[in-house]
Parts: C-alpha cells; structure tokens; sequence
C-alpha cells in the first residue's frame, strides 16, 4: 500500500515541517495556525480511518450506547500466513510515525514554553493530544485488541438486536 504509507506520513511531516517553517512563507498567525491544524486533522482521520487499517490491520473507534456510556473499541485483524517483507516494512514504518511525531510534538511544546511563544502553545497541544490519541488507540488495538474484527462487529450486532427486543 505505498499510497497509504505516503499518506501516512506526508500529513505528519508536512505539519512539522509547516510549524518549522511557516514564519518564512507566511507573516499571518491565522493563515500559519490553520494550515497546520488542518493538515493534523488530516493526520488523525487519515491514520484512525484508513492507513492503521491497511498497513497494519488495526482499528479503534469510540462507540456511545443509548444509556449515554462511552465505549471504546479495538480491533486487530488476524495476520495472513504468508506475511510478505513490503507488509513489515509498511507496519515498520506505521509504527516510527506513530511513535516519534508525538515526541517531535512534546520538544515543540518545550520548546514554545521556554521561548515564550504562548500564542502557538495551543497549537501545539493539539497536535500532542491528536497525535497521542492515536498512538493510544493503536497501542491498545496491539496489545488488548487481538480479536478478529469479524468475530467484534457480529458481537456488536447481536448485542444491538437483544436490547432492541428488549
């Protein structure tokens, strides 16, 4: 899935890399603080929605019932018996983003709290709270979501059906 992995970490890189960089091309605060979020955004539907799935065949979402109580789900497709070397290199490289932009993320923040440049502290809060929220969400879907995901939606379904009869 090269399209995927491109995705995967141009959205990441390009919001690093348009924070770095951003006073250069542009003077406006707003134009630099939206085009960062946006393309963070990006990041975070794109990496929960699409990339975890292709590249390494996991999935987590969140999931309120009709009593209100918020349920978080993860899911871990089974591995097919003849994993191929592009596969582990996707996987390898899906973990590396999830892994080192949050901490690239967290240096942003020291960074911006020591030099004084409190108006893009929240700025970078979002990107260690979206970042994060992802890479939390994987690391649970790792190790606590072994489950196959064929096997969780009929659950839910059937879970969905019993309190409707009730």
């Amino acid at each position: 899935h090269p399209l995927a992995t491109f995705f995967h970490l141009f959205f990441r890189t390009g919001a690093i890399v348009a924070y770095l960089f951003c006073d250069w091309f542009s003077k406006s605060f707003v134009t630099c603080f939206v085009t960062i979020l946006l393309l963070l955004s990006f990041d975070f539907w794109s990496v929960k929605n699409v990339t975890g799935r292709l590249l390494v065949g996991l999935r987590w979402w969140n999931q309120i019932d009709e009593d209100g109580k918020s349920h978080w789900i993860f899911e871990a497709k089974k591995a097919p018996p003849n994993n191929s070397t592009s596969t582990e290199v996707e996987a390898r490289i899906f973990w590396l983003g999830l892994i080192i932009c949050p901490m690239i993320w967290t240096v942003f923040f020291f960074s911006t709290l020591f030099s004084l440049k409190l108006k893009w502290l929240a700025l970078v809060i979002a990107g260690i709270s979206l970042q994060s929220a992802n890479l939390y969400g994987y690391l649970h879907c790792k190790t606590g979501g072994q489950q196959n995901v064929g096997k969780t939606a009929s659950r839910f379904l059937s879970q969905q059906l019993f309190q409707r009869t009730l």
